[in-house]
């Protein structure tokens, strides 16, 4: 009867992935209204095999990845942004959010760099700054709109956005470790736009 069960779960799931118009990449475990939530079993980024397995090109409203780019190589980014750019529709949007590589405290380098001290750090294979990241979005054909960084000046930089095309929890305004006015823990938000 469990693996019944698990079977319809996982029917059900791929049905509903094929008629999703917002895809959350690599938050399986974290929900967000209006958009299905996937892993890397259920959608790998490099492939474009698994993105045809799902959708037709130029169909998506929007793509969603919080610290999800820094697991990747900057090829294997780059080819997974061209991945989601290929399958967004005219408008659509990829909103990721990574670790600021330009963040002022030494301590937060340390816990987010690739083999830092950090959860998941021992996988992540860049540390971004918002130049890199927004160079490997410009070169696949995004225009892409800054949302929040730390600059060369470790001035930090705010535009205001839409939870609800995407929550990045790791954000001056959702993440806990911010307090008291002090922004302890950051990311670089971009939303990646395809005109």
């Amino acid at each position: 009867m469990v693996l019944f069960k698990k079977k319809i779960k996982r029917i059900l799931f791929l049905l509903a992935i094929k008629k999703a118009k917002r895809v959350a990449i690599g938050s399986a475990s974290v929900t967000q209204k209006g958009w299905i939530s996937t892993n890397i079993e259920d959608l790998d980024l490099t492939s474009k095999d698994d993105f045809y397995k799902y959708w037709e090109p130029n169909t998506l409203e929007g793509f969603f990845a919080e610290h999800v780019w820094e697991h990747l190589t900057l090829e294997e980014g780059i080819k997974a942004s061209k991945n989601c750019y290929e399958f967004l529709k005219k408008g659509g949007s990829l909103r990721i959010a990574v670790p600021d590589g330009l963040h002022p405290d030494r301590k937060y380098i340390d816990y987010v760099k690739p083999g830092g001290t950090g959860n998941g750090s021992e996988d992540h294979k860049i540390l971004y700054t918002y130049k890199t990241l927004g160079s490997s979005l410009r070169e696949v054909g995004f225009r892409i709109e800054l949302l929040e960084y730390w600059d060369e000046n470790k001035d930090f930089h705010y535009q205001p956005w839409d939870a609800d095309q995407g929550l990045v929890r790791r954000s001056m305004s959702y993440d806990w470790r911010n307090v008291r006015g002090k922004l302890n823990y950051t990311s670089i938000i971009v939303d990646a736009i395809k005109d």
